[in-house]
């Protein structure tokens, strides 16, 4: 997972973004502007006129264009990763989002199909590494929230694998991983320069989020507490068969899900200090983790 994230940020993304960011400087530096705001090129008045020197980028503007390269390359790949995981699970998994009473029919669901597994695997070493990440590159503002959130995730992920809670695994990381689309494309969008589109899609992702991280997030755990107990006759604990649903393991699950939706109504709030700055005019500036970036990029 580590050599391919690397590979795609360093020969894919990373070149993209500096062809993007040096084209868009030395576009902007062929023209300047005079203290009348008189483009370069133009004679007012007899005056003579300056073209600006495009060649030589000053220090602060390469320091800013290298940040935000490897903030775009960065963003790229939870984009890429995140948008391969939704298409596979999608593909593979069965519609239960209308009838969430199906996850707990004929449990367990074993054998697990071979794409859903992948899935699982893939899910648990990408979030595992992420902990790893978290912990190796400068802290950021969430730096708590977010290794909170992704060693939840591990257990669950583990846990769920072990004792066959897959359908229920699956369904709640596939809402999660729509969201994880939309904020790095979000990103990205805005580290290149194109405001306009990154506030949309940030829009769309607010929404996203209020959708699947609250409304639909919520009637999975509701389906957790009650349809299972109600679906699965005696609490289904037979090891021999693979069913491990007992009082034990029905509250722990349960709990870890409504301990992630409480960390999630946490950052739903921080979403909507940076929606209340659109709606301003300020622009899209992500609270939780890049803020720093975003609003040096509108003062300089």
């Amino acid at each position: 997972m580590a050599i391919l994230r690397d590979f795609t940020r360093v020969y894919v993304l990373e070149p993209f973004a500096k062809w993007k960011l040096t084209r868009d400087w030395r576009r902007s530096s062929q023209l300047t502007v005079d203290g009348n705001g008189i483009p370069n090129g133009s004679i007012p008045n007899g005056c003579t006129v300056h073209t600006s020197n495009s060649s030589s980028m000053p220090k602060k503007q390469a320091r800013k264009m290298h940040r935000y390269m490897l903030r775009f390359a960065e963003q790229g790949w939870s984009a890429i990763y995140y948008s391969i995981q939704f298409s596979m699970c999608t593909a593979n998994f069965p519609p239960v989002l209308l009838n969430p009473t199906a996850l707990w029919l004929n449990y367990p669901q074993i054998p697990l199909a071979g794409p859903l597994k992948l899935y699982y695997i893939t899910q648990t070493a990408f979030y595992s590494h992420q902990i790893f990440i978290l912990n190796a590159e400068a802290r950021r503002k969430d730096h708590v929230q977010m290794m909170t959130h992704h060693v939840i995730t591990v257990i669950l992920l583990v846990s769920s694998y072990f004792t066959n809670y897959t359908r229920i695994g699956c369904l709640i990381a596939v809402m999660m991983d729509w969201c994880d689309i939309l904020l790095p494309i979000a990103k990205m969008l805005r580290y290149v320069g194109l405001y306009t589109l990154c506030d949309v899609t940030f829009a769309f992702f607010l929404l996203s989020w209020l959708i699947t991280r609250h409304a639909l997030f919520m009637i999975a755990i509701k389906s957790a507490w009650f349809d299972s107990v109600r679906l699965v006759p005696e609490y289904g604990w037979a090891p021999e068969r693979g069913a491990y649903f007992s009082p034990f393991t029905h509250k722990s699950f349960v709990s870890l899900l409504v301990f992630l939706e409480v960390l999630q109504v946490v950052w739903f709030w921080m979403i909507c200090r940076v929606a209340w700055r659109v709606l301003t005019g300020q622009g899209a500036s992500d609270h939780r983790s890049d803020e720093d970036d975003f609003v040096e990029d509108k003062d300089d």
